[in-house]
């Protein structure tokens, strides 16, 4: 109760059905002239911007497309897209997608102001400017991109993902539309899903758990175990949809605040060496990892466990963490995420790039609720192989 904390967010946060529509309006709320949308090719051609152009077209305002970015974006994505931000003259960016596109929206929108390149300022609190106002819309519910201070970028030569925390990536606005969701194909709502799902869980058993991470990390963790198996169920159900959004919103939210784990850190390899998904990544090591915290801290684990719905009355601690070690490899099943590296390529051989992959990322072994040591890495690798 001694402790100093602070709770982190975007100016505004604009959440509900058919609100994408509400993006021309929010421009010209700057005094914008022209904008610079930010997207990947696919949602461009499957239509999902033409809600947002016609809102911009509206309010008069003109706007360029950027649709380079690329899964798990590489560096160059924000840094290549800076230089045509600067180029055309814009003066706000507006990032359209999943976690990728809107972390290379913050991005661009930072280095439009800033000098050199992105993977300068890769760490806490080092970018200098405030860079070009950005709005955010996410396609997705997972990465809660568009309420964080942080953006992931690949770098190629280090074959590592770089962190970029700063307030200044904070979104000015984030406009949370479900509908956008609708068209988001089965395993993409799933590794989404999941992701949002460790966002809230290793936030609210971090070390550095605040009042707010807490209280917003264990309704999340609600609204995404009741609501992922209908959303991947059936995409078209409105209300899942609604629910799965709201929750990795508040997730972002939530780990905006409190920060996330040793899931995060050894998912951090698997992306770049099995090209999977940030979210499927995550999704693979989520219950090894609960299982070797767990005893870190039997309160909370066992909490999570009584809100995903299992019955621990008269249980112990203890076993109601396992209960929810369980229950997790159980929700993987039903949305069909294989939870053995095997399954994506990993062999025995692999373990010790693994490990220092692993290793690499060991400052998220900080605010872990247990411990982790190099031969712990690697038991955990071996037995999620």
């Amino acid at each position: 109760m001694n402790k100093v904390h602070t709770f982190l967010s975007p100016t505004k946060v604009i959440f509900g059905n058919d609100t994408a529509g509400l993006v021309g309006k929010e421009t010209a709320q700057f005094n914008a002239k022209k904008a610079l949308v930010v997207t990947d090719k696919s949602l461009l051609a499957a239509g999902l911007l033409s809600g947002v152009q016609d809102s911009l077209k509206a309010q008069k305002i003109d706007f360029d497309i950027y649709d380079q970015v690329e899964a798990e974006p590489p560096a160059h994505n924000v840094d290549d897209g800076a230089r045509i931000a600067v180029d055309s003259g814009v003066d706000i960016v507006i990032g359209v997608g999943g976690g990728s596109s809107l972390d290379v929206a913050k991005g661009i929108a930072l280095m439009a102001k800033n000098k050199g390149k992105i993977l300068d300022y890769a760490g806490i609190d080092k970018v200098p400017l405030r860079g070009l106002p950005r709005i955010l819309l996410p396609t997705t519910a997972g990465t809660g991109s568009e309420v964080t201070r942080t953006l992931v970028v690949a770098d190629k030569v280090e074959n590592l993902k770089m962190a970029v925390h700063s307030n200044y990536a904070l979104a000015d606005v984030a406009i949370v539309d479900p509908l956008l969701t609708l068209s988001m194909p089965p395993h993409v709502t799933a590794d989404t899903g999941v992701d949002a799902l460790v966002h809230a869980l290793e936030t609210y058993v971090s070390v550095n758990a605040t009042p707010f991470s807490e209280i917003l990390g264990i309704e999340a963790i609600r609204l995404i175990a009741e609501n992922l198996p209908a959303a991947y169920a059936k995409g078209e159900n409105i209300t899942a949809r609604y629910n799965m959004s709201l929750g990795a919103t508040v997730a972002g939210l939530a780990f905006c605040s409190g920060g996330v784990g040793a899931i995060h850190g050894l998912s951090n390899i698997l992306g770049i060496k099995y090209h999977m998904s940030h979210g499927r990544s995550n999704a693979v090591m989520l219950p090894y990892i609960v299982d070797y915290n767990k005893i870190g801290n039997l309160k909370k684990f066992a909490h999570i466990a009584r809100v995903m719905g299992e019955n621990t009355e008269g249980l112990t601690p203890y076993q109601a963490s396992e209960k929810l070690v369980a229950a997790l490899f159980k929700l993987l099943e039903i949305v069909d995420i294989p939870c053995r590296l095997s399954d994506y390529g990993a062999t025995e051989a692999d373990i010790p790039e693994l490990t220092e992959g692993g290793m690499k990322i060991s400052r998220l072994f900080v605010p872990n609720p247990r411990n982790m040591t190099e031969e712990d890495v690697k038991n955990i690798y071996t037995r999620a192989l």
